[in-house]
């Protein structure tokens, strides 16, 4: 089946609905959430009020979009590491955090300014069928990630492939968490590579310590594009 081709309407408009969420992404990261009115983000953006109410009817449809964004580059990256069959799964988990901690490093004001909304919205409290369906899935993957460990041996098998996922996801939330408020200025992905050894023990790598990174394997945009990250564009490019 052929696709339609996109019409030159429908081109401007998707660059009016980036402008408004690229205008809305840098004042967060410099004011907070709390601190920004839609105003605000029509004035940066170079819109009027109405335009911005009429791709987002408030400030939390805006973070929505945005989680969704930061999720299914998540979820690209997962796939990424899948596609690494030859790569053992403790590497491929390591490099999953570090590489999740140094993007996040790279934008820390931004994440500082909206991170307690977007955690609202992955736990359920405001509710989003988008995030929750885009959270189901790499919830999907990392399980799968961890089964393909669990088969080869490489970690351990006598807890099931789940409670390893939430593990593992619960230990990246909980140290960017931390990092992201306090006053400390040491870096993130020093942080993440604790974590790792911390999951990977616990998960039944004996030598945890030891397991090299995967080089290459996720690069960071040189100049970030919404969470700081490659978009899915971009790691598609980078394969």
């Amino acid at each position: 089946m052929i696709s339609k081709p996109t019409s030159k309407r429908e081109e401007n408009r998707a660059r009016q609905r980036q402008a408004i969420l690229t205008a809305a992404t840098d004042l967060f990261a410099a004011q907070g959430f709390d601190g920004v009115t839609m105003a605000d983000i029509a004035a940066k953006a170079g819109v009027v009020r109405a335009t911005v109410f009429n791709y987002f009817p408030s400030k939390h449809s805006l973070i929505e979009a945005i989680t969704e964004g930061v999720f299914n580059y998540y979820n690209a990256i997962v796939e990424r590491a899948l596609e690494e069959e030859a790569t053992p799964v403790p590497a491929l988990a390591k490099t999953l955090l570090v590489h999740m901690g140094e993007g996040i490093e790279y934008t820390r004001e931004f994440y500082r300014g909206v991170f307690r909304e977007m955690l609202r919205m992955r736990s359920g409290l405001v509710e989003s069928d988008a995030i929750a369906a885009v959270r189901h899935g790499a919830q999907e993957r990392l399980e799968e990630l961890m089964r393909r460990g669990q088969s080869r041996g490489e970690i351990r098998n006598d807890v099931s492939a789940a409670d390893l996922a939430r593990s593992f996801d619960a230990l990246s939330l909980g140290t960017i968490l931390d990092w992201l408020y306090e006053r400390e200025e040491d870096s993130l992905r020093e942080r993440m590579e604790t974590t790792a050894r911390v999951f990977l023990s616990g998960a039944g790598c004996p030598v945890a310590a030891d397991i090299p990174l995967v080089p290459g394997l996720l690069p960071l945009a040189e100049t970030p594009t919404g969470p700081g990250l490659l978009d899915v564009e971009d790691l598609q490019r980078a394969r």
